[in-house]
């Protein structure tokens, strides 16, 4: 099992395609990057303390590859806007991929460079170590799952479902 913890956006979005990925054994959304212990969801969305919405992604890589998780990553959001994503904007919401060890600082670097092909501006991901996560309050947990019917959810989250699935969809469940 590998864990990676990404950013991009607002964590509701990248938690709902990794909880529908083949392989993908637990996904939990949190907050790390910051300078504030136990921040809760107001302060981070504050932009205060630093840290951004990201998700914990736990994978089984006998089942899925890393550069498909990673791949979901790049394909979930728009990685060449600065501490942007749609009508979400501040430092909280930046593309970030958080590294664990050397070897994942190497996969997401490299990640990054296969990306940018599919992307007419420069990605602006920033590849960072890992600091402390803190997981986000219970309600954020499988946002999507639980309200499907949401604006949010219906603008949002299915766009970038279907753009996954458009790349990827012999890892995404229905």
């Amino acid at each position: 099992m590998k864990t990676f913890v990404l950013g991009g956006g607002c964590f509701w979005c990248l938690d709902a395609v990794y909880r529908k990925t083949r392989g993908v054994t637990e996904v939990v959304s949190g907050y790390t990057g910051g300078h504030v212990a136990g921040p809760g969801y107001e302060a981070v969305c504050s932009g205060t303390t630093g840290h951004a919405e990201v998700v914990a992604v736990t994978f089984d890589e006998s089942l899925v590859p890393e550069e498909v998780i990673l791949g979901l990553f790049f394909a979930s959001h728009n990685p060449t806007t600065l501490n942007r994503q749609g009508y979400d904007v501040g430092t909280q919401y930046r593309s970030s991929l958080f590294y664990a060890n050397d070897e994942q600082k190497q996969a997401f670097e490299a990640a990054s460079a296969r990306a940018q092909d599919a992307w007419p501006d420069r990605i602006v991901t920033e590849v960072v170590p890992l600091a402390e996560f803190y997981p986000a309050e219970e309600y954020h947990q499988d946002y999507y799952a639980k309200h499907p019917a949401a604006g949010y959810c219906q603008v949002i989250i299915n766009p970038k479902l279907a753009k996954a699935r458009k790349y990827y969809a012999e890892w995404l469940a229905a």
